[in-house]
């Protein structure tokens, strides 16, 4: 795995602005996004904290964070004019996006460039995020946001969601792109083949006609058959080799064969095993009803005369004494049966292995039989030179064999692309590349995650698997699922994948940002301590980052942060107030 070096993807949010967003009016609001490194967003409920949120993801993807409907993103009162801007600098680059509803605007500038403009918006949008920000919404709210009431921590995404943001995460969904184009040259090979294939077979042709009244071309076809020969001895000999595997493998698979020579036997005792066991606990209800029956009864239901006690008493004595035997008799044929599954697993362990060496075969005597076409091929190819002796003019003859050898070589790289594509559209499946990708940084994920969780004072060991699925043990090895945590607990485990997410980017150098934004985190599940603790791992974990924390506990942590913007309602508009 290559990891980029340098800072030219990393997203440096700079300033924000909006103006007739939800409760925000016609004047804009201005907020500055990478002037301090702890900024506390505070207010009365429906005084506008939250909107920055929702402003930033309509800038970036044109809808709200939280769920909104678009249409009501407009502020009710002046129901036109709204408008966010959204200033950030990746690597070298200035950019600035403008969008807007009431006119509608949408506009990406680069460097004070404005950037063409694609016919469909989702074009252009689909330009913003690949090309420019390299990150998608869902990565966005896994990266940059945590913990506002709309948002879905990566726990609770089903596998498929999980997959995408890591994918998206590792800068991999670029091997996405990478299938569409190849499958568009697949196509055109196989056309420029047929293409080639015929100027092949006609420049032959051709060359065939002159060789009829040449001497000279005699000795090059003479050459010409040196080399087709040599190719026929080469796969002669291969097919020699291929031939020698064969027959390894055969005596393999007759060794493993042997080695289940018993698989009759073995079958045959575990069906009379099973037939045994079922009658054996027949056995068992049949007694069981006799039992019942002298336990519900002292007479008899045909005669009417009573049952004499005693022999009553050694009738249910017999019975328990038979139901005792056939259970110990039960217990052995269980750990018989048991025994006799184990060597049926083994069997078929030795089947897999015969199969896998049948596919083997295969595939070698596939090989085998390419070979051979081709021998044959060549062999055709060499009689038909040998034929072929008319004369004509040398310098006609030399063009014509620059001009064929050409074609040769165009097919000869044409089809080593063919080949070449056909690996690569394998590595591009969704279990070839990829995984191999992933399967390389799920160590490197989970390292992070538990050294994130200790920071936190939270000594838990969780590990997520290839995919995606998580695992949760105790110091004692209990095991546990995301729920069964307290939601303050949840919150570290969402807190330590949150810084994750963002070191791996870092690390990928795909989509790290300056920007961290958690939304109400304090409110609901750390109390005095808990939150003194907290900021003090945030401070220590985000480094250079700038955190952006909105909340209602003022008192709590006014005194915490190094800037603090009070938002307010005037006139049933929010505003920064002074």
């Amino acid at each position: 795995i290559v990891v980029s070096g340098g800072n030219e993807s990393v997203i440096e949010f700079k300033t924000i602005r909006y103006k007739n967003i939800l409760s925000t009016g016609n004047a804009f609001t201005e907020i500055s996004l990478n002037d301090q490194r702890t900024t506390l967003i505070v207010g009365e409920n429906g005084a506008g904290k939250s909107t920055v949120l929702d402003a930033l993801s309509f800038a970036l993807y044109g809808k709200p964070f939280r769920r909104i409907n678009k249409p009501q993103l407009m502020n009710s009162i002046n129901q036109k004019d709204l408008l966010v801007e959204l200033d950030f600098r990746i690597g070298r680059d200035e950019y600035s996006i403008r969008r807007g509803v009431k006119p509608n605007i949408f506009e990406v500038y680069k460097n004070d460039n404005l950037l063409n403009q694609d016919g469909a918006n989702r074009d252009y949008q689909t330009h913003l995020e690949q090309n420019i920000l390299k990150l998608n919404f869902k990565s966005f709210g896994q990266i940059v946001v945590l913990g506002s009431s709309t948002f879905v921590p990566f726990m609770q995404l089903p596998a498929a969601h999980r997959r995408e943001i890591i994918e998206d995460l590792l800068d991999i969904q670029i091997f996405t792109k990478m299938n569409v184009l190849l499958k568009e040259r697949i196509t055109q090979n196989k056309t420029d083949l047929q293409d080639i294939k015929y100027q092949i077979d006609l420049t032959t042709d051709r060359i065939a006609s002159a060789n009829k009244h040449n001497d000279s071309i005699l000795k090059m076809k003479r050459a010409d058959a040196e080399k087709t020969q040599s190719r026929i001895q080469e796969l002669t000999e291969d097919n020699n080799v291929l031939l020698e595997e064969v027959k390894e493998m055969e005596i393999a698979i007759g060794d493993l064969k042997k080695s289940i020579g018993d698989e009759k036997a073995v079958n045959k005792k575990y069906m009379e095993l099973v037939r045994l066991d079922k009658n054996l606990r027949s056995k068992i209800k049949e007694i069981a009803k006799e039992l019942q029956f002298y336990k519900d009864h002292d007479d008899c239901p045909i005669c009417k005369q009573g049952i004499a006690h005693d022999h009553k008493a050694n009738i249910v004595s017999e019975k328990i004494i038979k139901q005792d035997d056939i259970e110990k008799g039960l217990e052995k044929m269980e750990t018989e049966i048991e025994l006799v599954e184990t060597r049926k697993t083994e069997i078929g362990e030795v089947h897999n292995r015969i199969n896998q060496h049948g596919f083997d075969m295969s595939a070698k005597n596939a090989t085998y039989a390419s070979n051979q076409r081709n021998v044959l091929s060549l062999q055709a190819e060499l009689a038909d030179t040998q034929k072929q002796a008319e004369s004509i003019d040398n310098s006609t003859i030399e063009a014509l064999h620059t001009e064929l050898e050409g074609f040769n070589n165009d097919h000869r790289d044409l089809t080593i692309d063919r080949e070449t594509m056909g690996v690569v559209a394998n590595l591009l499946k969704d279990g070839g590349i990829k995984t191999q990708i992933i399967r390389q940084y799920v160590p490197i994920i989970n390292k992070l995650i538990n050294k994130y969780l200790a920071e936190m004072d939270f000594f838990v060991q969780f590990e997520l698997d290839e995919q995606f699925n998580e695992t949760i043990r105790s110091r004692f090895r209990d095991e546990f699922s995301y729920e069964s945590f307290s939601e303050g607990e949840k919150m570290r485990i969402d807190l330590a994948l949150l810084f994750t997410w963002r070191a791996v980017s870092k690390l990928r150098n795909s989509v790290s940002t300056n920007l961290l934004i958690m939304d109400e985190v304090f409110d609901g599940s750390l109390d005095a301590n808990g939150t003194e603790e907290f900021m003090k791992i945030l401070t220590d974990i985000t480094g250079d980052s700038n955190v952006f924390v909105i909340s209602h506990k003022t008192d709590q942590l006014i005194d915490k942060f190094e800037n603090t913007l009070r938002f307010e309602k005037v006139k049933n508009f929010s505003r920064i107030a002074a």
